[in-house]
């Protein structure tokens, strides 16, 4: 499982053209960093929702991709923005809160990091479902 979510993570063009790291996996959980560069912040000089949005939905595919055991993809998600981030380094935790047999219910908490400091900027809920060979 670990080599088949590395692989697909490296496959994806939109997450190498941002710059994000696959830090960790395990067996339900997922965790994804970004370094918050000038081309992701917007005009206040804060992350873009649009990165903060990438990383919840990412972050929590991989983490219900784990949990299922094999390929997933997003049903639905649901972010709360709680405070700006501007931080240098983006980081996404993500895990399985429920799992049935072909979809993964997932929590995803995003930090901004300086230093020592880790501060809770976002939360979010989602949906993943195991790709069908059908």
């Amino acid at each position: 499982m670990l080599d088949l979510a590395r692989s697909i993570f490296t496959k994806q063009a939109f997450t190498r053209y941002l710059g994000a790291e696959l830090v960790d996996l395990s067996e339900n959980a997922a965790i994804i960093e970004l370094p918050l560069r000038d081309e992701l912040r917007q005009q206040h000089g804060y992350a873009h929702g649009g990165a903060l949005s990438y990383l919840a939905d990412n972050t929590l595919t991989f983490a219900g991709g784990m949990a299922l055991k094999g390929d997933a993809l997003t049903s639905e998600f649901k972010i709360n923005y709680l405070r700006p981030a501007k931080a240098a380094l983006i980081r996404a935790e993500a895990s399985a809160i429920s799992v049935s047999g072909r979809q993964a219910v997932c929590r995803c908490d995003i930090f901004a990091i300086d230093d020592e400091e880790k501060t809770l900027c976002a939360t979010a809920q989602g949906t993943v479902v195991r790709v069908s060979n059908e």
